[in-house]
This record gives C-alpha cells, structure tokens and sequence, in this order.
C-alpha cells in the first residue's frame, strides 16, 4: 500500500446526495481535496450549483451538479446516466441525504404524531438510501469494485435524551430515530449480501452538530459528551474518506461511530 496516495481519489468517480445541506458542503469540499470526481446530488439544483461555483473557485476537479430526488427511480437512473456520461464511471457512494422535520414538527408528541409524517421520513430515509444502494449497487457489482457509505445519527443508535431538550417542547422526532436505525442492519445486510462481489458497504454515525444552537442546549449536550462540546461541522470528514478510501479495504458491515464520546458511557 503506497501511503502517499492512500488518499489520492484522481481517479474515482464518487457520488454525493444531499450535497448542498451542513454537512455536504464539508463533505464535499474534503473529497476536492482529495482530487476525486464528484457528483453532487440534491433535490436543490440550485444550491449545488452554487457549491460547485465555490468549490471550482477553490480546486481544480471536474464536478457535476445533478438535481436528485432519493424518492424517484427515474431521478436516480437520469443522475447515474449523467454521471457515466461525463465520468465514464462510478467508485463510490455517499448516501448523505437526509429528511429532518422542521422546528414545528419536532414538538409534536409520540402520542400525537401524524402517521402521514412518519411515512414522509421513511419514504426519504429509508426507501431512499435502500434506492440509491439498489440503484448505484447494479454497477458497482457489474465492474466487481466499489464503496458505500451510509451516513448515519447516534439517534439511530440510542434514544435522544430527553432531558437536554428541558421544557422546550423539542426533540428528535420518533420518524428520525426509527428511519436512522434502518440504516445500520440494511448496512450490514448489504455488506453481506455483497460480500465477495468487490463492493464494501459501512455505515458513518455522527455525533451532534454545532449550528447555531440556543446556548443552553448546547451546554446541555456538550455535557453528555467524554470531550464536553458538539462536533464542529467538519469534524467527521477524516472519517469519511477512511470509509471510501483503500485504507479501509478490509472493512465492510462495519459501522463508525464519531460522537465525542456520546455512546461510550
């Protein structure tokens, strides 16, 4: 293994969804960084089409902005045609996007909560990554050679604890932890299924973002964590590119967890 190009992507093609959101544009200004392709995927063309003008601004790669809705086959078949048309190949896969309900949303109770939303989150979280897997996977294993990394939440590992919410009324909706904890048995069951096919498939879980926070939540949430603060909203890309990367080619079903230490007590 030559260690000066372990993180050398010039020659991989890697497809990023929800690629203008918080954690896209960290994502995908680390992965320019690295010298790969890339293939930016959001149902809002717009945005990306504004991320790619700063990226190009700052980097040398060829980039391609899609519009992507995770929901719809044909939207996923027309951004793979797009990206082999321009790339002549696929290397890796993001699954980044995400539906997150709103302020308004997030104060609904258990008790009250609308099934039409619930099938909303799950439409997105859950069939959408299972689209994008189903969808990119057929040319992964067509050319015996790929990665997958499915970002996921420490939500979808433990329940929100309810206490830092205090008497706001907010929390992390029932939607979002039953589709995030989809995510971590559909990895491995995809790690599995292609596991001698040259496709690696693990899943990224990340801890809280600082974005802006009331201070009291913050304060709240930083003290369940061993290094006491939020993760900074570029903190989880070394992780990334370790998943996507051949420094971890002997990793699948694997699940990475980087939360400050949230999990670890």
């Amino acid at each position: 293994m030559n260690l000066d190009k372990i993180l050398d992507f010039s020659d991989k093609t890697i497809i990023l969804t929800g690629a203008s959101g918080l954690l896209g544009s960290q994502f995908s200004d680390a992965l320019c960084q690295t010298n790969a392709n890339l293939v930016l995927g959001d149902i809002k063309l717009d945005n990306c089409k504004k991320l790619e003008k700063e990226l190009r601004g700052k980097y040398d790669n060829s980039i391609l902005s899609v519009k992507l809705d995770i929901r719809s086959i044909n939207s996923i078949q027309n951004m793979i045609k797009k990206s082999q048309k321009h790339f002549g190949r696929i290397d890796g896969l993001v699954n980044n996007a995400v539906f997150q309900e709103g302020v308004k949303e997030r104060s609904i109770k258990f008790e009250d909560f609308p099934l039409s939303l619930l099938k909303k989150g799950i439409e997105t979280n859950t069939i959408g990554t299972f689209l994008c897997c189903q969808q990119v996977g057929k040319l992964m294993k067509s050319s015996r050679k790929g990665v997958i990394v499915n970002i996921n939440s420490i939500y979808g590992l433990v329940p929100p604890d309810q206490r830092i919410y205090g008497t706001s009324g907010l929390n992390s909706s029932v939607l979002y932890n039953i589709t995030k904890s989809s995510l971590l048995n559909f990895t491995r069951y995809l790690a599995s299924y292609w596991g001698t096919s040259g496709i690696r498939v693990n899943s990224l879980t990340l801890g809280g973002v600082y974005n802006n926070q009331k201070p009291n939540f913050v304060k709240k949430y930083s003290s369940k964590t061993m290094l006491g603060r939020m993760a900074k909203k570029n903190d989880h890309v070394g992780a990334l590119l370790f998943l996507l990367s051949d420094s971890s080619s002997y990793m699948t079903g694997s699940n990475v967890v980087v939360d400050g230490g949230w999990t670890a007590w």
